[in-house]
């Protein structure tokens, strides 16, 4: 038998993973010292609520897990005589990978007849969220694991996203995006356009001044990289901005037709932390990244 597991920084919620048989990893976040794993409880999170302390001037922290943490998701599955197929978001932006490979190095060595399979999308939230539904499609399709990672290696940088933030202070705090000033930028109605690159790091790409202007530039970066587009789903994320979101979407179909499958989300808290709240983006399939 084999276990799927993705964690909840690719903003797949409990609803999303139970059509496929994911079981999440819950990536933490803490607020005044209360460390928060979303989903964990099973509970549904108030995402509102979040992106509204944010507002109000919370500024949360990330951590990684431990390799003990690690453990206590593949032990039982390794004990059950099942294999693992894990597709996470970027590894290139969290320690957290290194205990988790800790942790494995001493699972296979108690069960070194079990098979690990690890995905790395080089993305996070919405560009992981469209790779994790891929790979999903294709698992329930009767695609063997070996199969999903040879096409993970093929496709995985043929899936772009795209993003800005309205309030840089989330960006300058967390020190994720390389190539970013958030010292005038707000206050300026300055937004950078951020991408995943191919090593599945944040970077700065371009500037605009307002929201529409930003909004024109998303456009056209799908417009520019985008490549079938109408064959696979487009996801629109946002930061409790969902007029906005909603904005985007018709502007999409308008552009590239009326009939695309297009999912919004709002972003995961974990990966809203360091974005802020009342920013938008869009994951495609595109020629390159």
């Amino acid at each position: 038998m084999l276990t799927l597991f993705t964690d909840t920084d690719t903003d797949i919620t409990p609803a999303v993973a139970a059509e496929y048989g994911y079981r999440l990893i819950s990536m933490p976040y803490a607020v005044d010292g209360e460390t928060v794993f979303p989903y964990e409880d099973e509970r549904p999170v108030d995402m509102r609520a979040f992106y509204d302390s944010l507002r109000a001037g919370v500024l949360p922290t990330t951590s990684g897990l431990s390799s003990e943490k690690y453990k206590q998701y593949f032990r039982p599955e390794f004990e059950a005589g099942n294999d693992i197929l894990y597709v996470h978001f970027s590894a290139a932006m969290s320690c957290t990978f290194d205990a988790m490979h800790e942790a494995l190095e001493e699972l296979r060595e108690e069960f070194p007849e079990r098979k690990f399979y690890e995905i790395d999308t080089k993305g996070i939230t919405i560009l992981a969220y469209l790779i994790v539904r891929e790979i999903g499609d294709m698992l329930l399709a009767g695609k063997t694991p070996e199969e999903v990672c040879a096409w993970a290696d093929r496709e995985m940088l043929h899936f772009a996203q795209y993003f800005f933030a309205d309030d840089l202070k989330f960006f300058r705090r967390s020190g994720r995006v390389s190539g970013i000033s958030a010292t005038m930028g707000t206050l300026l109605g300055i937004r950078p356009i951020i991408y995943m690159n191919s090593e599945g790091k944040m970077l700065s790409l371009t500037k605009e001044r307002g929201r529409a202007r930003a909004m024109e530039r998303l456009l056209a970066f799908m417009e520019e990289k985008g490549e079938d587009i109408a064959a696979h789903r487009v996801a629109i994320g946002h930061t409790d901005a969902p007029e906005m979101a909603e904005e985007l979407a018709e502007k999409i179909r308008e552009r590239f037709g009326k009939d695309l499958q297009i999912d919004i989300i709002c972003t995961n808290p974990t990966a809203g932390c360091h974005c802020g709240p009342n920013g938008v983006g869009v994951a495609f399939h595109a020629k390159e990244r």
